[in-house]
């Protein structure tokens, strides 16, 4: 999902690992003023299987782009989104 890009503008042929882009989250939340130990990548991943589910992408879909090894670890931040639309959750307790 994520690329380098150099000064020039080129954009690199492999994605960042995922260790690359978790330095880099924490970078910036420090320069942000932000407390670094409360930001992760794993956000970025899930956050991105949260709007998908909320633009009706399927899950199989949205794993593809996230490359998510496991639908059970995909499932968890996609099924939020379903379960805060749901029926059941406007009956109230």
């Amino acid at each position: 999902m994520f690329r380098a890009i150099d000064r020039l503008g080129a954009v690199a042929d492999r994605a960042l690992t995922p260790q690359s882009i978790n330095l880099i989250v924490k970078r910036r939340c420090a320069m942000a003023g932000l407390n670094p130990r409360d930001y992760s990548a794993h956000r970025l991943r899930a956050g991105f299987l949260t709007e998908a589910a909320r633009r009706g992408i399927a899950l199989q879909e949205a794993m593809q782009q996230s490359q998510h090894c496991s639908v059970q670890q995909a499932a968890s931040d996609y099924n939020e989104v379903e379960r805060a639309k749901g029926r059941a959750v406007r009956l109230g307790i």
